[in-house]
């Protein structure tokens, strides 16, 4: 995806003049961390004591600003999770999404499984509430087919299989004999989506107070 030039410009003004970290960066302008890496990758943070009192200051505004716009956000998907979650394909999704999906990154929603209808499942419901590009991987052994592999998962999502990026699992050598496991790989969908990340909190905190 194309972002406006102010955007990289913004980037750059805050590792430049504000020292933020990548990740205080992302958390403001709330864009993948993939394209803000690339466009500060060759700004590093002065390693000096001389950043000011006020600067820090500054920083810690923003860091503020963007935890407040997480928390509005998670609070809207509190506010919503009673009403969505009549439908029970979506509450299956909440509910994998909380024994399987990725939890670490804040700025992220990630789903990673073999299952195909488990990743049907949760790709459709993150079409309907992601608001970024969407990125498309699986993981190989070294005798699969990657084309196979991709026509295969291209099928499942009902996507372009050329799309879906092929990486090849470094703990494994042939699938051989083990068929029974991973026999179309390991498909990984991810995007890059803050607001998303943090409504999907509020619905799996809101199943949980349930149990």
């Amino acid at each position: 995806m194309a972002y406006p030039p102010y955007l990289r410009e913004k980037a750059i003004k805050l590792r430049t003049e504000q020292h933020l970290t990548l990740e205080e960066i992302v958390d403001c302008l709330q864009l993948p961390k993939t394209t803000i890496f690339y466009w500060i990758k060759d700004i590093p943070i002065p390693r000096t004591k001389k950043q000011t009192i006020d600067q820090q200051r500054k920083a810690q505004l923003i860091r503020d600003r963007a935890a407040a716009v997480r928390e509005r956000w998670y609070q809207e998907g509190l506010a919503e999770a009673p009403a969505l979650l009549q439908d029970p394909t979506f509450r299956d999704f909440v509910v994998l999404y909380m024994a399987e999906g990725y939890k670490r990154n804040r700025n992220a929603v990630s789903f990673v499984n073999s299952d195909a209808k488990m990743m049907a499942l949760a790709y459709r419901w993150m079409l309907v509430f992601g608001e970024r590009k969407f990125d498309f991987s699986f993981q190989y052994h070294a005798d699969h087919d990657i084309e196979e592999l991709q026509r295969y998962w291209g099928g499942v999502l009902g996507i372009n299989p050329a799309i879906i990026k092929p990486m090849r699992k470094s703990n494994s050598n042939q699938l051989g004999t083990r068929k029974f496991r991973s026999v179309y790989g390991v498909l990984t969908v991810r995007t890059g989506d803050t607001r998303f990340r943090a409504r999907l909190q509020g619905w799996m905190d809101y199943v949980k107070a349930q149990w």
